[in-house]
């Protein structure tokens, strides 16, 4: 039976997965119980709860899911209209993940995972929203497309780390919390000049 992780490596890995399920919810699900379904993922006893996730059922679901995810998230207003359907989807889903991640025998680690859980796909979610709203307001939909092949690649190659060398989850968190963070202030940046200019063409002093 493979070593059980220690318990920052099970926190960075339960913080991981939750901030790549407020980009790619149904990414994750499907990756990660293919990655368990072949073998890639030896989960030690207490991640059996994960084992769930490689079943045919779930598997098929996550997997259609993830492909309409996929075409809807590289079309104009159509990515903001699925990420404002997902606000509550998203962070419910990551909170679910986290949980299922860590021991079950602790509940205190697992009231700390659910509401980590929920708060990292929050903010990933918030962050990738507030910057696809930006993109929108572009009338080309370049910007819009390679946003989205950006995250696919992002949220893909992450998810094959962290099942290959677990090792590296805490790190891996760490990077996805900086680079959520710069995503909201940038968007909060660009929305408020484009605000400002909005007021200006309409006459209005800005204040």
């Amino acid at each position: 039976m493979p070593a059980t992780p220690d318990i920052m490596t099970l926190i960075g890995l339960a913080t991981s997965i939750s901030l790549l399920a407020g980009w790619r919810l149904y990414l994750c699900i499907f990756a990660t119980g293919l990655a368990m379904r072949w073998g890639v993922v030896p989960a030690p006893q207490h991640l059996a709860a994960l084992k769930v996730l490689a079943g045919p059922w779930v598997l098929g679901a996550s997997g259609i899911a993830a492909l309409c995810e996929f075409f809807a998230d590289k079309v104009p207003w159509v990515d903001s209209l699925w990420d404002g359907v997902h606000t509550a989807i998203r962070p419910l889903g990551g909170a679910m993940l986290a949980l299922s991640i860590v021991d079950p025998a602790d509940p205190q680690m697992q009231v700390v995972a659910f509401i980590l859980g929920g708060s990292g796909a929050l903010l990933a979610h918030t962050g990738k929203a507030g910057a696809r709203a930006v993109a929108n307001l572009s009338p080309e939909p370049f910007s819009n497309i390679a946003l989205s092949a950006t995250e696919d690649v992002v949220s893909g190659g992450l998810l094959a780390l962290l099942t290959t060398h677990l090792w590296m989850a805490s790190g891996v968190a760490l990077a996805l919390l900086v680079l959520t963070v710069a995503l909201l202030v940038i968007a909060r940046r660009a929305l408020g000049r484009i605000s400002g200019w909005a007021r200006k063409l309409r006459g209005k002093p800005s204040s």
